[in-house]
């Protein structure tokens, strides 16, 4: 981990290293993708078992494709009770914070004879991707059904890639089945992304695709927006300690690691006001590292992607943090609520030494998945809003209309629209020849 002293200078490297995280940055695998949506899109299912058995090394037909109600009930009898258990608890959580998200049509009307207003209406066919092989997501799951279900989405599709043997994780399955997902799909990659934008003989077309992957699925999901819509590209997990002289450095250690371990490209970053906090927590990652399993991962993103930023005071420290603008950020200072008000940028934040990043991974009920690469300065947690469209609505009588009629003539040609402007004025066109 680099310790450097906070300024301008210093930031600005740091956003420009952690910026070649993005996958924007990986354009040299935009053509392989290319090439994979196109065959799903003319060959359909063809290209899509082929890829399968390619890539996952899976045989998977149309018969197969589908996972069956024999192969959930035999994930719930394969998943330990006490899983399903904390499942079923974190899914209460995760819908009740959601439920608060849900925003109703609205409607207003005056005297004069106009109505306005919006209507809010749930997609009717998402697809969810859930990322497969060693890395086993049931959180990802209910973190990306639920706000769906919630928003009344009618079809939620699910597609996570197969085992060689064509079989899915059983916590996967379950946690499927629990959060009210309607199909699941054996498929996986970009070839999964192909079919959901595109559709095939065995899977539909969705109106939006949502979900975590690799750089893959993130470029194709690139790709396919237009056709369909798309949460986000969501980049590289990312973690920022904000934290005084009152923290805990083992507490700060262990929550660093906690998103570093996640991948080689992962980001943790300390910013603090405190020489003494840097150096005892970096003791600790030394000694928590000699013990944690995926020790060799953790140890690569820290040396590429891990900061020990010193700042002299908070308030420089706070502006880093909303420049860096980062996915995950803790607060452990002496005021951690008074320092909360004054975050501008951060995809969740967590307040208090209680209150770790892995409570949001999991349990507490907010989303987890967020905005990366910065641009928590401008996208929003995966929510409710997420799984609705809006229409505006407007109705004005002849009379409502009459009144304003040459105020929109005035505008239009203005604008040398004048087919605009006709479109009103043929509506009084004999009142005017009057």
């Amino acid at each position: 981990m680099k310790t450097v002293r906070l300024n301008q200078e210093t930031i600005a490297s740091l956003l420009d290293d952690l910026l070649k995280r993005s996958p924007n940055s990986y354009g040299k695998y935009e053509n392989a993708v290319a090439e994979i949506i196109s065959n799903v899109r003319s060959k359909k299912d063809e290209a899509l078992f082929a890829y399968t058995e390619k890539f996952d090394h899976a045989k998977i037909t149309d018969k197969t494709v589908q996972v069956t109600q024999q192969e959930i009930d035999e994930a719930y009898e394969r998943v330990e009770p006490a899983l399903l258990e904390v499942i079923q608890k974190a899914l209460v959580n995760i819908r009740s914070y959601h439920e608060k998200q849900k925003r109703q049509s609205w409607f207003c009307s005056d005297e004069k004879g106009t109505m306005l207003g919006q209507k809010i209406l749930p997609l009717q066919r998402v697809g969810v991707y859930v990322p497969g092989g060693k890395a086993v997501y049931p959180s990802s799951v209910l973190m990306n059904v639920l706000p769906a279900k919630v928003a009344g989405v009618e079809k939620i599709i699910m597609t996570t890639p197969p085992g060689k043997d064509g079989s899915l994780n059983p916590s996967t399955l379950v946690a499927a089945k629990e959060a009210g997902v309607d199909t699941i799909y054996k498929v996986g990659g970009a070839q999964a992304i192909a079919a959901l934008a595109y559709g095939t003989q065995s899977i539909p077309k969705v109106d939006k695709i949502v979900g975590p992957g690799n750089i893959f699925v993130a470029l194709a999901k690139k790709a396919v927006y237009g056709q369909v819509g798309i949460d986000s590209i969501a980049g590289p997990s990312e973690i920022l300690v904000l934290a005084d002289d009152t923290a805990n450095p083992r507490y700060v250690a262990a929550d660093l690691l906690s998103q570093a371990e996640h991948d080689e490209l992962a980001s943790a970053i300390l910013i603090t006001t405190s020489e003494k906090l840097a150096r005892q927590a970096k003791e600790q990652i030394s000694e928590f590292l000699k013990v944690l399993s995926r020790r060799e991962i953790i140890e690569k993103s820290l040396d590429h992607f891990g900061y020990i930023l010193l700042a002299d005071t908070m308030e420089e420290a706070i502006e880093a943090a909303n420049a860096i603008a980062s996915e995950h950020m803790e607060i452990l200072t002496e005021n951690p609520f008074e320092v909360m008000t004054k975050i501008r940028n951060a995809g969740a934040i967590f307040i208090g030494e209680s209150s770790c990043e892995p409570l949001g991974d999991y349990f507490a009920g907010p989303n987890h998945v967020l905005p990366t690469n910065g641009t928590a300065k401008f996208f929003s947690p995966l929510g409710v809003d997420d799984f609705v469209k809006k229409s505006s609505v407007i109705y004005y009588s002849r009379e409502a209309l009459h009144e304003i009629h040459r105020d929109i003539i005035q505008f239009a040609n203005c604008e040398q629209l004048t087919a605009h402007a006709n479109s009103i004025a043929v509506r009084f066109e004999k009142e005017e020849k009057q």
